[in-house]
């Protein structure tokens, strides 16, 4: 396994994810998932496609903030599959 992502909650509100390269040691705080999608991509970009990443989450984590990131990764993966189909 290359990556783990974390979901944790900010205690400024809302949430974050924390994303580790357990390979290289390296962790980042991505503030929402556009930059969670660009910091995966660059860092990922030494692993080649077959990049396996492991979710989890905070228990304290508010359902209601893992449903919206569910929501938004599933639109971002429609756009990619139609990026991909064009």
């Amino acid at each position: 396994m290359a990556f783990n992502s974390v979901i944790k909650m900010d205690p400024q509100g809302g949430w974050y994810i924390e994303l580790t390269d357990e390979i290289e040691d390296i962790t980042v705080r991505c503030k929402d998932l556009e930059e969670y999608m660009d910091k995966i991509e660059e860092m990922g970009s030494q692993y080649g496609p077959g990049v396996e990443v492991k979710w989890s989450s905070d228990e304290n984590l508010h359902p209601a903030y893992l449903d919206e990131i569910r929501s938004k990764m599933a639109e971002y993966q429609r756009e990619v599959n139609e990026k991909e189909g064009e």
